[in-house]
């Protein structure tokens, strides 16, 4: 049995024209077509849909999607078991959250002040709201956001450290580059800028080329961003800029 591009929307909960996008960039093509041209879907292909649309409300990027159901080394069964591991990792911090949340309502209940230690013990060391009106104010319509919005969500105190350290990792190689002379736009140079648009991609939101050689120019023209690069190396903003222009240059 095959359905068409309509009735698989109307499963799926989602819309045609996503359908036709993930067609047109081969994340899930319809198993055959009817007399007229029509797309029909089998339930092999509503399998991978399933399976796609899982990764995605995890967070992951399409072409991280694609590349990770076309693994010729993973079977049905791997992508379930990954799915099941990050699904229950986002439901222990989320109950984590929730506890959190009741703590504080007995404790107003019954008229119990909690200690500053007590009331913000969940967050760890990472504050989820430094910037984020500004944040919101001006990504706050885009898809990257909202993206960004649905990973952070997941990530437990642990996990931002293991974040930070990588990212910070990656700023010091560039940092070494320019240290060591090696100019923005050579291939070292834009091999770690590539890397720091995946990582974004990977663990953040969908970063584009283009979107990557935006922020670039943005650790320029910021104060803020410019002084968090400055302080790593004198000149990394600029450094970082001309590298991630140069890669997207490259990539174009």
């Amino acid at each position: 049995m095959t359905y068409s591009v309509g009735q698989v929307a109307g499963f799926a909960g989602v819309t045609v024209r996503t359908l036709h996008h993930y067609d047109e960039i081969g994340l899930l093509s319809p198993s055959a077509r009817n007399h007229a041209g029509h797309r029909r879907y089998d339930d092999a292909d509503l399998d991978r849909l399933q399976r796609v649309l899982f990764y995605r409300e995890l967070g992951f990027p399409l072409d991280e999607v694609a590349a990770l159901l076309d693994d010729p080394d993973a079977d049905p069964q791997d992508h379930l078991r990954r799915q099941h591991d990050l699904l229950t990792a986002r439901i222990a911090r989320l109950q984590e959250m929730a506890a959190a949340v009741k703590t504080a309502m007995e404790a107003r209940r019954m008229g119990i002040d909690l200690s500053p230690e007590e009331k913000f013990e969940v967050f760890g060391d990472h504050d989820p709201d430094q910037y984020a009106e500004e944040v919101e104010r001006r990504w706050g319509h885009t898809d990257a956001y909202q993206e960004s919005q649905r990973r952070a969500a997941s990530y437990t105190k642990e996990d931002w450290k293991r974040l930070t350290a990588d990212f910070d990792a990656i700023h010091r190689r560039m940092g070494e580059l320019l240290g060591a002379g090696v100019p923005a736009d050579s291939e070292a140079a834009m091999d770690m800028a590539e890397d720091h648009r995946r990582f974004i991609g990977r663990h953040h939101y969908e970063c584009t080329h283009e979107l990557h050689s935006r922020l670039g120019e943005m650790y320029v023209s910021d104060e803020r961003f410019t002084a968090t690069y400055e302080a790593i190396r004198p000149g990394l903003a600029v450094y970082m800029r001309d590298a991630m222009l140069a890669n997207a240059v490259r990539h174009s």
